[in-house]
């Protein structure tokens, strides 16, 4: 841990925020993390977080601990004395994949009341570009006087791996339009090991919406491939492996067979990525397309019911998994609501299991979409026509589906995730489906 007196302030104390407060603790900044939500900010000086993220509820204690960490509500009290002052909302994203950028704009013009001369801005939450500059004209229109740099390092936040990523990430983008606030940023990032690449405010902002939209690109490519193999009986997990074994392609690329791309980060860009395009008259084929493979695969669970009963009008179904991924609690733009959505507009009955969702997510899920939420895997099993797995919880390896096959009306299990073995569950009397695993 680097010994330093500096003073940072992290506004924004949610998922990238919480992550990124704790972190620059542990690497040795004094942080102060800022957020108007009154019981939130009392709980975390209290050592509790609002969410599931793993490593995080120690990381945080050892930060209050060693009192490098402490969280507020008063924004003036927290960037006051601050060199640093990062921007770390979770951006907020509605239903239609679109950006809402009222708090981060308002947050720049209340800054601009409270900057000490010579601070740096650091902005990791994921904007579309132009949004640096827009943030810094704000902030001088409203302080003309103010001396000041404005930078951009895209988060590099993966669920369930946040902590692991923040501490130990490949590279980290910097962007800044001046000589000076690319060195400040430079020198803000010097705590950690790795490569930093600079570049300038709108290069770097692209360069998150160019990863993003290669990312959905190459979930969209697997999952094409995938729904081919169940059709000539071919096995898309093996060629995934394939696939990243060679060096032009490499083992990050996602090209395992699933869901759709949820959590509408990866849509944000997408959405971002299209709206430039629409812009400035530049055509983007490829990426409107990425979009409409990823609805289309929302619906292959459906799809293959239909396969397998014809008529799915008043089926009963069990759904293991509600949140976005395993390791996680928050339901938030989870394929598995999309599913359970599809689900529900055929006829279907839903019942549905989580071992670690977030219980008021669940509560708001369910009176947006009519589902009955079940105590374990088991009597989510108990009557239902087929078991769906969305979520790739670990403990669903263990269940014991010899117990759940003679819980069923008719074992059907399909998995999304690909995460059992199929002989064997064909040897137990399941008609087993995954995603492109050569079953129909």
């Amino acid at each position: 841990m680097k010994n330093t007196t500096q003073k940072v302030c992290v506004i924004g104390l949610w998922h990238l925020g919480l992550v990124t407060s704790t972190c620059l603790a542990d690497l040795g900044y004094s942080v102060v993390g800022v957020d108007k939500d009154k019981e939130k900010v009392a709980n975390l000086n209290k050592g509790i977080v609002p969410l599931v993220e793993p490593g995080l509820s120690e990381l945080l204690k050892q930060g209050l601990d060693s009192r490098k960490l402490s969280y507020s509500t008063d924004l003036a009290a927290a960037v006051k004395g601050s060199r640093y002052v990062l921007i770390a909302f979770d951006t907020p994203v509605d239903q239609n994949d679109e950006i809402d950028l009222s708090e981060i704009l308002s947050t720049s013009i209340s800054l601009s009341n409270y900057l000490d001369n010579d601070s740096l801005v650091m902005v990791s939450s994921q904007v579309p570009v132009g949004t640096c500059e827009q943030m810094e004209s704000l902030i001088r229109q409203n302080n003309p006087n103010l001396r000041f740099d404005i930078a951009y390092s895209p988060e590099n936040l993966r669920l369930g791996k946040a902590i692991d990523y923040f501490l130990k990430p490949d590279r980290i983008v910097i962007g800044a339009n001046s000589k000076i606030g690319l060195e400040k940023a430079d020198a803000f990032f010097s705590v950690i090991n790795s490569p930093k690449i600079r570049m300038n405010l709108r290069t770097a902002e692209m360069t998150k919406h160019a990863l993003n939209c290669f990312l959905a690109t190459s979930i969209s490519f697997a999952n094409e491939i995938a729904n081919l193999c169940d059709e000539v009986g071919a096995d898309a997990v093996l060629i995934a492996r394939a696939l990243q074994s060679d060096y032009r392609i490499g083992t990050g690329v996602p090209l395992q067979p699933g869901l759709g791309f949820g959590g509408g980060t990866l849509a944000r860009d997408l959405k971002i990525v299209r709206k430039l395009g629409e812009k400035t008259k530049s055509e983007t084929k490829i990426i409107n397309e990425v979009f409409e493979v990823n609805k289309r695969q929302m619906g292959i669970v459906t799809t293959k019911l239909k396969k397998i009963y014809g008529s799915i009008d008043n089926l009963t179904i069990g759904v293991l998994g509600l949140t976005y991924k395993a390791g996680t609690s928050t339901l938030r733009r989870s394929p598995a609501l999309d599913v359970i959505r599809d689900l529900l507009e055929k006829g279907v009955n839903v019942k549905a299991y989580d071992p670690g969702a977030s219980l008021t997510e669940i509560q708001v899920q369910q009176q947006l979409l009519n589902f009955e939420l079940s105590a374990g895997p088991y009597e989510t099993a108990n009557n239902s026509d087929a078991l769906v797995i969305t979520t790739d919880w670990p403990e669903f390896t263990r269940i014991d589906y010899t117990q759940i096959k003679s819980m069923m009306k008719r074992p059907v299990l399909i998995d999304t995730k690909n995460m059992l073995d199929g002989e064997q569950l064909h040897q137990l009397g399941f008609l087993y489906s995954g995603i492109g695993r050569g079953y129909k």
